[in-house]
């Protein structure tokens, strides 16, 4: 290895720490949630406002609940259950879909939160 070798390597070690600082942090507070449908409709709905929201897909019904500014899916009639497992969401930028029945749950915030998802 030369020397300019030793130089970019330090540099790369030395910018590594401020990427994942700028980057990588939880986002701010989400203020929506946006909720795909199978049929491609969206609803939008405030944080703010607690309720619950049955949508259509093609396997039955998800019931996704908005509360104390989180949102999660509560139950899906698919067979993995992993938008169920992925539990409460509430930074801008977190997502989270059910896959077989064809929806989506997403956050919208003033900051997003980056990850490997959407970076």
């Amino acid at each position: 290895m030369t020397r300019a070798d030793y130089f970019v390597l330090a540099g790369a070690v030395l910018l590594l720490p401020y990427l994942y600082a700028s980057y990588w942090q939880r986002g701010g507070a989400g203020e929506e949630v946006r909720i795909v449908g199978a049929d491609g409709k969206e609803i939008l709905a405030s944080l703010r406002e607690d309720r619950e929201v049955h949508v259509e897909g093609p396997l039955g019904t998800s019931v996704i609940e908005i509360h104390d500014g989180k949102a999660r899916f509560v139950s899906s009639p698919c067979h993995g259950q992993l938008c169920v497992h992925a539990g409460w969401l509430h930074f801008g930028g977190e997502f989270t879909a059910c896959l077989p029945n064809h929806i989506s749950l997403a956050v919208i915030g003033p900051e997003l939160r980056y990850d490997t998802i959407n970076f």
